[in-house]
């Protein structure tokens, strides 16, 4: 299963209920102002580093170079562009996106 997070860890508990569900084997891919999960020195950093060694964990770097976050990406996180995106959502049989 592919796992999407849009929404900033800081605003919503979207990320932490994912996490709690997803299973080895599954991938997350953070969207838009999710991509400050996998930012170094985040409050968020100690759960994304856990989930990396479960999941396969992408970001989208379109949104995170719009964000300015590029340098602050934290290691195990790795950088899908949209073509990637794309070639996620069929590797995966099933989405879903966490709202």
């Amino acid at each position: 299963m592919l796992h999407i997070i849009n929404k900033s860890p800081f605003e919503k508990n979207t990320l932490d209920t994912c996490l709690r569900l997803a299973q080895p084997g599954h991938a997350l891919l953070l969207i838009e102002d999710g991509i400050y999960a996998a930012t170094q020195g985040s409050a968020a950093q100690e759960r994304m580093t856990q989930a990396c060694a479960n999941l396969s964990v992408f970001v989208l770097q379109p949104d995170l170079d719009a964000r300015g976050m590029s340098a602050k990406l934290m290691p195990g996180v790795n950088l899908v562009d949209y073509g990637g995106f794309v070639d996620l959502v069929e590797k995966y049989d099933t989405s879903h996106s966490w709202l």
